[in-house]
């Protein structure tokens, strides 16, 4: 009898435990807030719930596509279509990784020059939505800029670009330019002409007799060896050299000082180098030289001493066939050379024009794409805008010349030398002013022509500085006064 109750006991069990199963097969949701069951009703039907849809997160919303934005950009050194230089590459690189974007070249090859076509373009409404800057002043008196301070002021590349190139493109407090570039200019050395010639080579930081020594004692026309190349830019540093007030070509800040000592000493260095520089060969001792002007002295290897620009960097990487190094200029300084880039006024889209700017400008991801195809091309990225530890580690790896590195920590003390694109009424105060001045048979005679010729004979320089300095610089002021209403 008690075998007979435990086997029925089993048999329930067994019923119930199928039951169970059966229910949970049954696949039923329920809501975060239902309550657990404390039993399960073995009769009672199962009724399945309608699915409940998740909403969709931000995350796994898809971007809205962005509209498609066509910029029109004018450049000078974009080459040609054939050659494909890097900075070709650079708006290809910008437009795969922005499909959305198509950038169209501006053709700027009417006659008359850079401004002269852009002034054409200004006055049918039809100004490049983004291009390279050759007057900066001229452009902001003409009012056809944008204003970029809103954007660069919250863009953690900028803060890296040096204060002395954001403050050359900053008028009246806002932002009208990009600096595309920056180039340390000065001197460089080919150190193998001075070793073969038992010579000390001079270095980043030599002085103004060392200079004078390297020059005049490398110099052998007869065997086809100058140690200068030209004399016409010893005018531009000099007076920085006997008087630290006066940077490029005596400007102060605020005023030319052509009639100053200092400029005055200029002007005579100048003429006591042209014997030892290209400009002072006679027609039977230029035929010592294979070079056929002063540009191809460097890389033939017939001069000690050459002015350039880091821009000149890549192709003294690729084709220089002996030790070379920058010195920059007597007194351990160099001048800087900028390229500046702006936004139209007229552009449609301010923001996609400001991006695109500033990818062919301060971008550190821009400038580590240029390295990457500067490294294919087996040649060197220009010098960074944006300096900060990681896109200086990064030139070094192209470039590691010690004068050039020394140049890169000593940019704060630099003469800016691109004045004509900063300085309101510049241009005419350097070289198209004309003040009123015959000589000769020249008559009224520019800025230009006064220096260019004062160790000509034709006149002395000291009999026309003070007229010439008043001149100048009544044109900076006025035109100061002008930009500023």
């Amino acid at each position: 009898m008690k075998s007979y109750k435990v086997w029925v006991y089993l048999l329930i069990t067994a019923v119930l435990l199928a039951a169970l199963i059966g229910c949970g097969g049954q696949t039923t949701e329920t809501t975060g807030n239902a309550a657990p069951t404390d039993s399960i009703a073995i009769d009672a039907p199962v009724v399945e719930e309608p699915a409940v849809e998740e909403p969709a997160t931000e995350e796994s919303a898809p971007a809205a596509p962005k509209q498609p934005v066509t910029l029109r950009y004018a450049n000078w050194n974009l080459g040609t279509e054939e050659e494909n230089n890097i900075q070709r590459q650079m708006v290809q690189a910008y437009t795969e990784a922005n499909p959305h974007v198509t950038v169209e070249f501006v053709d700027m090859s009417a006659e008359g020059g850079w401004d002269a076509v852009l002034t054409s373009y200004a006055a049918k409404g039809d100004l490049p939505d983004v291009f390279m800057a050759n007057n900066v002043p001229l452009y902001v008196a003409n009012d056809w800029l944008a204003d970029l301070t809103p954007l660069t002021q919250n863009d953690p590349d900028w803060a890296d670009v040096p204060q002395a190139l954001k403050d050359g493109f900053t008028y009246s407090g806002k932002v009208m330019g990009l600096p595309a570039a920056q180039f340390v200019m000065g001197y460089f050395v080919n150190k193998d002409l001075y070793e073969a010639a038992n010579l000390d080579a001079p270095e980043y930081g030599f002085s103004v007799d060392e200079f004078r020594t390297a020059v005049t004692s490398l110099n052998n026309i007869p065997r086809g060896i100058l140690g200068l190349d030209e004399m016409e830019f010893v005018m531009g540093w000099y007076a920085n050299a006997q008087d630290s007030n006066l940077k490029w070509f005596s400007f102060d800040g605020s005023r030319m000082n052509y009639n100053s000592a200092a400029f005055k000493a200029a002007i005579a260095a100048a003429g006591e180098f042209r014997q030892y520089t290209w400009q002072g060969l006679t027609e039977e001792q230029i035929v010592n030289f294979k070079s056929t002007g002063p540009w191809e002295l460097f890389l033939n290897q017939e001069v000690g001493l050459r002015w350039d620009a880091s821009w000149a960097v890549p192709g003294y990487v690729e084709n220089a066939a002996f030790e070379w190094d920058f010195v920059g200029i007597p007194g351990g300084n160099q001048a800087l050379v900028a390229d500046v880039i702006v936004v139209s006024k007229t552009t449609v889209n301010l923001d996609e024009a400001y991006q695109f700017a500033r990818w062919m400008t301060f971008s550190g991801e821009a400038y580590a794409k240029e390295a990457e195809l500067a490294r294919a091309m087996d040649s060197a990225p220009k010098m960074p805008v944006a300096i900060n530890e990681a896109s200086l580690a990064l030139y070094k790896e192209f470039v590691d010349k010690p004068g050039i590195l020394t140049a890169l920590e000593n940019l704060d003390n630099s003469m800016i030398e691109s004045l004509a694109k900063i300085i309101p009424g510049y241009i005419n105060a350097r070289w198209e002013g004309k003040p009123g001045i015959d000589v000769g048979e020249d008559l009224d005679v520019n800025m230009w022509f006064m220096f260019n010729f004062a160790n000509d004979g034709r006149y002395k320089y000291e009999d026309y500085s003070a007229q010439l300095e008043t001149f100048a610089n009544q044109i900076l002021a006025d035109a100061a006064a002008e930009l500023n209403q």
